[in-house]
């Protein structure tokens, strides 16, 4: 199931947050060579891990198997301040429009170096879910190109960004993700279940 957390309310569940440190720092510098983001205390954290982030946790059993963090495109974000270069014009902005990033599974929870595994789908089931629940149509990545053909199977109305560039071990890609009334329904039916998988959330406040 998936926890959904406020940036807000981070303070809370420090033991919870410790391990999410640990995961993105093992999957994007160890695994993926993302060297820029190496820390001594093999903890991978930015400066959008603020309030105005919205993070999605999957757990069992009270341990951290996956994560991922969505951010207001109405303020700071990846794509905007870090990542710009990955986007040729402007990118999507507003209420509407959010940023989906650090998106990691544990090595033990894959189904296969290239396949969606319950804990990486229930992920992509989780950030449909919240996005519908809080007037969200489209979301905003910067992932391996190889996500771009899974997006359209998944019902995903995918519009490419920029071009792509050679980030660590990656080739990634930007693009937008609007969400269509079939893109649920297809993500449940990939996943072989038809119930929702956020198990607790906060409502959103609204960025300014």
């Amino acid at each position: 199931m998936i926890k959904i957390i406020p940036g807000y309310a981070v303070h809370r569940y420090p033991a919870i947050f410790d391990a999410v440190h640990s995961l993105r720092h093992k999957v994007f510098v160890e695994e993926m060579g993302w060297t820029d983001l190496a820390s001594d205390d093999e903890r991978e954290r930015d400066q959008f891990d603020d309030e105005h982030a919205v993070h999605h946790i999957a757990m069992r059993d009270g341990v951290v198997l996956g994560y991922q963090r969505t951010l207001p495109t109405s303020r700071p974000h990846l794509l905007t301040d870090v990542l710009h270069y990955l986007c040729d014009g402007d990118s999507p902005r507003g209420t509407q429009h959010w940023e989906v990033s650090r998106y990691c599974v544990t090595p033990a929870s894959r189904e296969g170096r290239r396949a969606v595994g319950s804990v990486g789908s229930e992920l992509i089931a989780g950030v449909v879910e919240w996005a519908i629940d809080n007037d969200v149509s489209s979301l905003v990545y910067e992932f391996e190109a190889t996500w771009l053909l899974r997006a359209v199977q998944l019902q995903f109305f995918v519009r490419p960004l920029g071009l792509l560039h050679k980030i660590g071990t990656q080739q990634i890609i930007a693009a937008e993700l609007q969400i269509t009334p079939h893109t649920l329904p297809a993500i449940r039916a990939f996943r072989g279940c038809h119930a929702p998988v956020i198990e607790e959330a906060e409502p959103l406040r609204r960025a300014s």
